[in-house]
């Protein structure tokens, strides 16, 4: 069993690279490509603000290398083993790498005969005063670190910015002299095209603003290096500590599945905000259906052919016919609106005023009733968790009567009721027992959606769990986000099938896996 668990676990790796392969290309290879969303949000923008806007999203996300070449980028990054730089982490817990050089201008051979030296890292020492505490010391470091990183970035958004004005001004000479092939399928110019058709612009009448505005573009890309150099040189310095642990080309430490594109804060920061709700939900959920489903099915199973087998096979069915969006539309209707019944809330997990609740009921200073914060978020939960239950009683419990029904027409049933073995212990300890594997099969498959969240429940009642996560990550092309969730789905989707094979071998004997 040891050897197999290992091997499965080890055929994970593979898998789970495969996966997240498929669903990095379908995003990236999508009209738009990654983070499109990004790019046209904000409403109507002028094009010269929308390609600043795509070339900085380009150059922060490295999104105009190729898609595989992003890919095994993001692979590096969340793999415990890592080559390079070491990482280093910010007390926010933010993973900062070394900061990237800035890019060489296009067409600078047009401009000037030779780019400026390469900037090499400036040596920092950070002025720390004597009786500093760690705290402020790690601040004081923390701060400076920031400080240079802006304005890093801003020389980078001066360089990208003149970039979009150099490129605008050639799109313009090219279309009014009818040049063809000049932009790519995503309207990028093709400096190579430019290259070849040197002279049509050498000889267009604004080919001196050209100049002037490439010179710009060089002088932006000097200012860059410089603010690199300084920025280097603090990191260089170990403003924070030091990710993991290793040498200085290969080390080991937690993955780091980056910032989110859309919400702008760590994914790690934002799963972990969303999945205790979801988890909640289904450990709400998820025994309800076992504890109703499973006896129903076994009293169906016991009394086969009775009325209790019809009507509730009946119900059953008609409940798992009806559709949840359609009953959390009606819930909410009539259930939570104050013009009805108003029994529930309409949306979300607390009231307003539940952070000024004690966790118990109680009697506030004024003398009023309070429910507390348990209690509100039990009232909040309840329509969520019926929607989720309801649907899953006919499935469970019809498995497990045809599980049964099966192992009661069995050669061994026939002979414990002639060694005259009580009835009660014939169903639970032996056709019970038997029928373990189909409910096995069944389990592992709702396991996986307890992480994975209900996206039309969650949406409904604008629950903020995975499910919502997840949605708003596809809607937006949120790649960070999207992949990170993708991940941790196939993960414990192959981790549920592993425990299936597991308890498969403790509820029969018979299967071996030596």
């Amino acid at each position: 069993m040891g050897v197999y668990i290992l091997r499965r676990l080890l055929l994970m790796i593979p898998t789970l690279i495969g996966i997240t392969f498929v669903v990095f290309m379908i995003i990236a290879l999508a009209p738009g490509g990654i983070g499109a969303s990004l790019r046209v949000s904000g409403g109507e923008m002028e094009a010269n603000t929308r390609a600043i806007r795509e070339a900085y999203l380009e150059d922060r996300y490295g999104l105009d290398a190729p898609a595989p070449v992003q890919y095994i980028r993001w692979l590096g990054r969340i793999s415990p083993i890592k080559f390079g730089t070491r990482d280093q982490i910010d007390p926010t817990g933010e993973f900062i790498r070394s900061p990237k050089t800035p890019k060489e201008p296009p067409l600078w051979s047009f401009f000037v005969e030779e780019l400026p030296e390469d900037a090499q890292p400036v040596p920092y020492e950070f002025d720390l005063s004597a009786g500093l505490t760690d705290a402020q010391i790690a601040e004081q470091k923390s701060r400076a670190y920031r400080r240079q990183s802006q304005a890093y970035s801003q020389a980078r958004a001066a360089m990208i910015a003149n970039k979009a004005l150099l490129d605008e001004l050639i799109g313009r000479i090219a279309d009014e002299n009818a040049l063809r092939g000049i932009r790519d399928s995503n309207g990028k110019i093709r400096y190579s095209v430019v290259e070849r058709n040197k002279d049509v612009f050498e000889n267009d009448a604004r080919w001196e603003e050209v100049q002037a505005q490439g010179n710009v573009l060089i002088d932006a890309y000097a200012e860059a290096w410089r603010q690199w150099g300084i920025l280097k040189g603090i990191f260089d310095a170990k403003p924070f500590p030091e990710a993991g642990f290793g040498t200085s080309w290969v080390s080991i430490s937690s993955p780091d599945f980056g910032r989110s594109f859309t919400k702008s804060r760590p994914v790690v920061d934002l799963i972990s905000d969303a999945i205790p709700i979801t988890i909640l939900l289904n450990l709400i959920a998820t025994p309800i259906i076992y504890f109703i489903a499973i006896p129903c099915g076994m009293l169906a199973a016991v009394r086969a052919g009775s009325m209790f087998d019809r009507l509730s096979g009946a119900f059953f069915i008609a409940l798992w016919s009806f559709p949840i969006p359609l009953a959390g539309v009606l819930a909410i209707g009539y259930l939570a609106n104050n013009d009805y019944l108003g029994w529930f809330p309409v949306s979300g997990l607390h009231s307003t005023a539940s952070e000024g609740y004690t966790y118990l009921p109680s009697v506030n200073a004024q003398g009023n009733w309070e429910p507390g914060y348990l209690l509100d978020l039990i009232w909040h939960v309840c329509l969520p968790v019926l929607c989720l239950v309801y649907g899953g009683f006919a499935v469970l419990s019809k498995q497990t009567r045809a599980a049964m029904l099966d192992n009661f027409n069995m050669d061994y049933v026939r002979t414990a009721k002639a060694k005259g073995v009580a009835g009660n212990t014939i169903v639970l300890r032996h056709v019970f027992r038997n029928s373990l594997l189909p409910l096995i099969t069944m389990f592992v498959t709702i396991f996986p959606a307890m992480l994975a969240g209900s996206v039309v429940i969650e949406q409904i009642f604008t629950v903020p769990g995975m499910g919502r996560l997840t949605l708003e990550s596809i809607n937006l092309r949120d790649r960070e986000l999207l992949l990170a969730n993708t991940l941790m789905i196939a993960g414990v989707n192959l981790i549920a099938l592993l425990l299936a094979d597991i308890l498969y071998a403790l509820a029969d004997p018979r299967i071996s896996y030596k």
